[in-house]
């Protein structure tokens, strides 16, 4: 699921990319654990670039698995983008009911139509059960990492 980006960004981001493959990334539905030291370097690095808006920032800080971080960006974007990268680090920290709140508040982003089979509030019941049952499901980690693409992607191409 290769991840399609403008020139600049796609620029900066693919070493981290590299390093870290989308197919390797957010392997946890629930966060025990934030990312590697070398990703964490990676990301700072690209983060610094001026071009880079926050909604990106918010969205390179899930990709490994730095919810604080994330957190800190996304709360900052007053719109249904913020409340989307917002919702989707809520249900990764396991906070279900905070994660429903901010997915009321996306309503239909345009980003949701490019991820076939999605429903935020089934998703987030899905991994609250799954997480319940001490599972870390394929299907839903696919999912997780479909969506976290389609909204990058629309992120980047929507500054």
């Amino acid at each position: 699921m290769p991840v399609k980006l403008p020139e600049q960004i796609n620029a900066a981001t693919t070493p981290l990319f590299e390093h870290l493959p989308i197919a390797l990334a957010m392997s946890q539905l629930v966060v025990a654990e934030s990312g590697s030291a070398a990703s964490v370097k990676l990301v700072e690095h690209v983060t610094r670039i001026p071009s880079l808006h926050d909604p990106l920032a918010a969205g390179l800080w899930l990709y490994v698995d730095e919810l604080d971080r994330s957190h800190r960006i996304s709360q900052g974007i007053d719109d249904a983008t913020g409340a989307f990268w917002h919702g989707i680090m809520h249900r990764r920290e396991g906070d279900f009911s905070n994660s429903h709140y901010w997915f009321n508040r996306v309503g239909a982003h345009p980003a949701m139509s490019a991820i076939d089979g999605y429903d935020a509030h089934a998703f987030i019941d899905d991994v609250e059960a799954a997480t319940s049952r001490k599972a870390n499901a394929d299907e839903l980690i696919d999912l997780q990492q479909r969506e976290w693409t389609a909204l990058f992607q629309w992120c980047a191409h929507h500054p």
